[in-house]
């Protein structure tokens, strides 16, 4: 448990390069009840970027030439799919979601913004021959080439949790349809999972099944946990599992959260054995605040940036549109070791896990 503690306690600094942002005067986490979630000066980000650049010897393409942060999921070393936040090349508004899918090609023409311990899932080949929004059905509809086909069996979840959460970043979009070689697709081509209606966030992600688990009477949840680049840079990864039917949808979140991960293959927990869940309050303007208790922390004591920026990204996840603060141990002024103040109420991010190359 000690050796944890530590680590817990080391994560904070690398958990701003997570979500860089944090550090401008625009915090990505606000700095108030009626705080907004402002993309920072163009100048402070270029200034942010070029910092990075110094720190890990990357030659980045230059800002000038890239658009601003979307959010593709790619997967991990460890098979885990993971946000990554990623400027795409510039070009036509209506193509963007066309190359934000082509940075899911393996090996395909942005594998060089890839960072480093990370690739695409979609195989070799694969051409985004085009992605039409209906928007009365906030449908997207991908058309894929032949090459889309040629997957091994064992990534084909995967592959829909990808292109899926990748293109539900997009507030026009809920659901996915796949269409390849000309034809709409009623079932995957390697594996047959069926494909008889749109995909949409109820996929899940990274999907935890536990022994014993009745579908029927339970709900999905979201969680995030941590994990390290081989850089040693820390990332969040989300992790689908099922709680009872009966449960608040954000407290069985937060409860699955406690418990950590189920197995290693390389992620890492964000709070203690030592946490308790003692409240989860929705006020009337929209708030949710969560209270904890954990001894681990002395009043006053800042707690790791990693282990509040993963409640704030849990509880978002699974209350969409509402702001958060954390209360710790009673008080009500929760500061962490970033500086940010997450005892007021703050919102869910743009973008998370903006990871140098």
């Amino acid at each position: 448990m000690i050796r944890w503690n530590r680590q817990l306690r080391n994560t904070a600094a690398a958990g701003m390069l997570a979500i860089p942002l944090l550090l401008s005067g625009c915090s990505l986490f606000g700095m108030g009840s009626s705080a907004q979630i402002d993309p920072p000066p163009g100048d402070v980000e270029a200034q942010m970027l070029q910092s990075l650049e110094s720190a890990n010897g990357t030659g980045r393409t230059s800002i000038a030439t890239e658009e601003a942060l979307s959010t593709v999921y790619l997967k991990n070393e460890q098979g885990w799919l993971a946000p990554v936040s990623l400027h795409l090349p510039k070009g036509d508004a209506t193509d963007k979601q066309i190359r934000m899918l082509e940075m899911l090609v393996d090996g395909g023409p942005y594998q060089g913004t890839v960072p480093t311990g990370f690739s695409g899932v979609l195989p070799a080949g694969t051409e985004v021959q085009a992605v039409t929004l209906k928007k009365d059905e906030k449908l997207a509809i991908v058309e894929f080439n032949k090459s889309f086909g040629t997957y091994a069996a064992t990534d084909e979840r995967k592959i829909l949790e990808a292109v899926t959460w990748t293109l539900l970043g997009d507030p026009d979009i809920e659901n996915v349809q796949l269409w390849m070689d000309g034809a709409k697709l009623n079932e995957m081509p390697v594996n047959g999972t069926p494909l008889d209606r749109p995909l949409n966030r109820t996929l899940g992600i990274n999907l935890e099944l536990g022994d014993g688990i009745s579908l029927s009477q339970t709900r999905p949840v979201t969680v995030f946990f941590s994990a390290s680049t081989p850089d040693g840079v820390q990332y969040f990864v989300p992790v689908t599992r099922f709680v009872s039917s009966e449960k608040n949808t954000v407290t069985g979140a937060l409860t699955e959260l406690i418990k950590g991960p189920s197995r290693g293959d390389g992620l890492e927990r964000v709070l203690t054995d030592n946490t308790v869940l003692k409240a989860v309050e929705l006020s009337e303007d929209g708030v949710i605040t969560v209270s904890i208790e954990d001894d681990m922390f002395e009043a006053g004591e800042k707690p790791p940036a990693q282990m509040l920026q993963s409640l704030v990204l849990t509880v978002t996840e699974n209350a969409p549109d509402k702001k958060v603060r954390i209360w710790l141990n009673g008080q009500k002024d929760v500061i962490g070791m970033d500086n940010q103040k997450y005892g007021e109420p703050v919102l869910r991010p743009e973008s998370i896990n903006e990871i140098p190359l």
